[in-house]
């Protein structure tokens, strides 16, 4: 029976093992020296010593070694003994051991689109579950209606229309999981329609186009320019519907002018159009009250679309749609509202309690001081940069001298900083020339890397 393993005197472990004695030894040995751990000119026993050790036939050994000088990874001379052979042997490809500083994560993000997940109110959430799951009717646990649970309807209905301007009745109210679920099932209906097309803002999302797009819809461009998104041409489209961010366009910044917000509602009563409203961080606005919602002006022909993705956490999956009376029927016979019943009624007791109030206020807060800081801090370190875009919502931003966004960029990944360019968010298709800039993040920061964060920002800026 072979020993497990043997010393060669220095230091160095042999298994032979798999395929015969013989063949197990002779791989144990070319793979020592393949790997290195043999070195070129290093004597290995003679075979009666290295037999004796791992208790093999002297013959065994024998063969192994006159094995591997014919393959050229061993020399055998007289009076010299059996020497690794000197040739150049390339070096292993090794994974580095997987340590807390080497995750593969960069050390700063302000990728959009994610508030700070550390602010969320987990007691406050907690204790809205522990009630919500007390009171909560035995019907509850059941298929329930496909719009949601009534008592989420009911309390969204109410804040929409106190903090949004929203015209919400609750048998008009949809509970989606999240708002690209919205989206997904409008893009159904209107492909259902026989609608082919879709016109979108000529920056924003590619996984919303994907998404349209897979429902069998053309995603069409409309013209950006310096007053926010272009309508006019709407009618050349040959789109049934346009998608917008009218409070707070994504990633540009800017806020849909009142004559365009009004031309786009005209536009839809005059061709029986329908506008699906983004109203993705409506409740973020820094210098002034939020702009009201686009729907306001004809609930019959704008579905409101809003989410708690910034205003909570998007983990949660949970946003809501107000739906024109129209469209009420065809996204019931869709199915249910896919989020968990005790999440809905979760996020109820939540609004009516007053905690998601103030957690909006104090959310507000937080992100208003830390734009400002991030402004101030450009203005001071990076002159040849422009922050544009209203004060709002959980991004800014931060135009780049022309030619500059790549290298700023990249310069940002070498130093462990995750940022988006603005050309990221560009559709395809859109025409004009494109911006050099940085869509940045401002709200993904927890609060106790927010200040490390800014500086390594800074240090990247032209």
């Amino acid at each position: 029976m072979a020993k497990p393993w043997a010393t060669l005197g220095i230091d160095l472990h042999l298994e032979p093992a798999g395929g015969g004695v013989r063949r197990g030894l002779t791989d144990a040995l070319r793979d020592a020296v393949r790997t290195g751990r043999l070195a070129p000119g290093t004597r290995l026993p003679s075979s009666r010593t290295l037999a004796v050790d791992l208790g093999l036939a002297r013959n065994t050994v024998a063969g192994a070694y006159a094995d591997l000088v014919a393959e050229g990874w061993l020399t055998a001379r007289q009076g010299s003994g059996t020497r690794v052979a000197d040739r150049a042997v390339p070096p292993p490809t090794r994974r580095p051991a997987p340590s807390p500083n080497r995750t593969g994560r960069p050390a700063y993000s302000l990728v959009p689109g994610t508030p700070d997940l550390a602010s969320f109110p987990r007691a406050q959430w907690l204790k809205a579950a522990r009630r919500a799951l007390t009171t909560a009717p035995n019907d509850a646990l059941g298929y329930g209606d496909p719009r949601g649970r009534v008592e989420l309807r009911t309390a969204l209905a109410g804040y929409l229309s106190r903090a949004r301007g929203v015209r919400a009745d609750p048998d008009r109210i949809v509970v989606c999981a999240g708002f690209a679920h919205g989206l997904r099932l409008l893009g159904q209906i209107l492909h259902t329609r026989g609608e082919r097309a879709l016109a979108v803002e000529s920056y924003g999302l590619d996984v919303h186009w994907d998404l349209v797009e897979r429902a069998g819809l053309r995603t069409v461009p409309l013209p950006f320019d310096a007053a926010g998104t272009g309508l006019d041409g709407l009618d050349g489209t040959g789109a049934g519907a346009v998608l917008l961010t009218p409070s707070h366009q994504f990633p540009m910044g800017v806020a849909l002018r009142p004559e365009r917000r009004a031309a786009v509602v005209d536009w839809a009563r005059r061709t029986g159009g329908l506008i699906l409203e983004d109203d993705y961080d409506g409740e973020f606005r820094y210098d002034r009250q939020p702009v009201g919602a686009l729907q306001d002006l004809d609930p019959d022909h704008v579905v409101h679309l809003g989410t708690a993705s910034k205003s909570l956490a998007p983990g949660l999956r949970l946003g809501w749609m107000v739906l024109p009376p129209s469209l009420v029927d065809e996204v019931r016979a869709l199915g249910g509202s896919a989020v968990a019943a005790l999440d809905q009624l979760t996020l109820a007791e939540f609004i009516t309690s007053g905690a998601y109030d103030r957690h909006v206020r104090a959310a507000r807060l937080r992100y208003r001081r830390r734009r400002d800081a991030l402004v101030a801090a450009v203005a001071a370190r990076a002159p040849e940069v422009t922050v544009t875009g209203i004060a709002a919502g959980l991004h800014v931003l931060l135009q780049l001298p022309p030619g500059t966004e790549q290298s700023v960029v990249r310069a940002a990944a070498w130093q462990g900083l995750a940022v988006h360019g603005l050309s990221r968010y560009r559709h395809p298709r859109a025409a004009g020339r494109p911006v050099d800039a940085l869509v940045v993040g401002y709200g993904t920061p927890p609060d106790h890397a927010w200040a490390g964060t800014l500086e390594a920002l800074c240090n990247v800026l032209p």
